[in-house]
């Protein structure tokens, strides 16, 4: 049984002023806790504990604050095997990936610690010193989802407290506890204020895109609930990145080497059950190779072991909740119906929980809902091809752009087609893999800015050029 953690508002724990709401493990459908909702009267408390805060966090010197992040990452690395329970017990995902979150978080947490902030010399002569500084914006709004709870908490909070931003975080309430006890945890080494936290089922993220203390949100979720944030933001110009949905293709040039890249295809596909924001979603195949490819495909399928994330031996949990396993389903349905050929899986497992098994569609055409929607699931859409250049239209042919990949042996003609797909990241041989050093983003509506590496950083801060007369 977790210990549930408070929300934190200036340092202090704090009961929610509303109705508490239920957490649901995925593993059972049931509920496991009750978590606190707080009200927009103490969002309007956080925010102004926050404002406050910054007047003399701004002023933190650049090797107090290194040091600061690397006592988080010491704390949070201390607590890994209750956050890991946390983590499963919420989202549902099998011990072993959750403490890879966990250990992913402390990593994080020290690349974050270690990042410089550049001053930029554009002029440097007899007459002047022009130098281009960075400044934190402020109060920075986080609104993270359900699928990496900890890890997007850690990507949005680490690099705001890194360039002397303070915090009023948001969870998904249904994933509300780990970063609830992340906060608890950040609180025992930053002073009261610096960060704050807000759990509630509906309208605090909303108002939080809306408030006026806010300078910034960082938002990693649904295209529709961007565009809100978008809306919502405009009155007092917050400055915005926006990681929202995508639906990456994956295209199999006919020299790939399926003994080596079939393994990768299908954990790239299905990492986290499918629910990555960056996982592959929709997979064409040469003609040549379609058929063995499916079946190799969906030999590693039927080796996953599905079950409960914290039961021994478990590779495959359930879909984190019933909104999405109803997607899923549902899409799954409508391309049997059109004459596809499920593989493997296809049915929701018998019993309690939101289990369904990972699964391949073949034989879809790709106008077909399960390959033009994100499915966000333990699904895998493969359509056949003939002509490359189809194969590139087809993967550029949505309004979405996060990521997409091409796996084959002659890497310079997969460095070719990869050029030519219109996404944020491409990958040779590789999918979904996204590194502290390296900016990641999306273009078209997949959403705006970048996270991580130097540029990710600098979404934090804004530039002040000082201009010294020598004259």
């Amino acid at each position: 049984m977790i210990n549930i953690p408070s929300n934190i508002i200036n340092g202090q724990a704090v009961k929610g002023a509303e109705t508490p709401f239920t957490v649901i493990d995925p593993a059972t459908g049931e509920g496991f806790a009750e978590c606190s909702a707080t009200s927009r009267a103490q969002l309007d408390e956080a925010v102004a504990a926050a404002t406050e805060a910054f007047k003399t966090w701004q002023h933190t010197p650049d090797a107090e604050l290194q040091a600061i992040l690397h006592k988080i990452a010491d704390k949070i690395e201390a607590n890994a095997a209750e956050l890991a329970e946390i983590v499963v017990r919420e989202q549902g995902k099998p011990m072993a990936l959750a403490q890879m979150e966990v250990g992913g978080a402390v990593a994080w947490t020290r690349y974050a610690a270690e990042q410089e902030i550049p001053v930029k010399v554009i002029e440097d002569s007899p007459e002047r010193l022009v130098e281009l500084h960075r400044k934190p914006v402020g109060v920075v709004g986080s609104i993270t989802p359900w699928n990496w709870p900890l890890m997007i908490a850690v990507w949005h909070v680490m690099p705001a407290l890194r360039t002397g931003n303070t915090v009023v975080i948001k969870p998904s309430s249904m994933t509300p506890f780990n970063t609830l006890r992340l906060v608890e945890l950040i609180n025992e080494v930053v002073p009261a204020g610096v960060i704050n936290s807000m759990s509630a089922e509906r309208g605090i993220g909303s108002a939080m895109s809306g408030h006026p203390g806010i300078n910034k949100i960082v938002f990693t979720g649904s295209t529709p609930t961007g565009q809100s944030i978008m809306r919502n933001a405009a009155d007092n110009l917050k400055r915005l990145t926006l990681e929202l949905g995508g639906n990456d293709a994956g295209i199999v040039l006919e020299d790939a080497d399926l003994d080596k890249l079939a393994p990768a295809i299908f954990q790239t596909s299905f990492l986290n059950m499918g629910q990555t924001c960056a996982a592959l979603k929709r997979l064409y195949v040469h003609e040549s190779q379609y058929d063995e490819l499916c079946q190799r495909l969906s030999g590693i399928a039927q080796e996953q072991k599905v079950g409960g994330g914290l039961e021994e031996g478990v590779t495959f949990g359930p879909v984190q909740n019933k909104d999405q396993l109803e997607l899923v389903k549902e899409l799954v349905e409508d391309a049997r119906n059109q004459g596809a050929n499920i593989l493997c899986g296809g049915e929701q497992l018998p019993g309690a929980g939101y289990f369904y098994p990972p699964t391949i569609v073949a034989g879809v055409d790709n106008s077909a809902r399960i390959v033009q929607e994100e499915q966000f699931g333990p699904v895998l859409p493969v359509v056949k091809y003939s002509d490359l250049d189809e194969a590139i239209a087809m993967a550029n042919a949505t309004d979405v752009g996060l990521g997409g990949s091409v796996w084959g042996s002659d890497i310079e003609r997969a460095r070719k087609v990869a050029s030519q797909l219109e996404c944020g990241t491409t990958w040779i041989n590789n999918h979904a893999e996204v590194l502290p050093h390296c900016p990641f983003g999306g273009c078209k509506m997949s959403g705006f800015g970048v996270e991580f590496g130097e540029e990710g950083l600098l979404e934090y801060t804004q530039v002040q050029l000082l201009n010294i007369s020598r004259g």
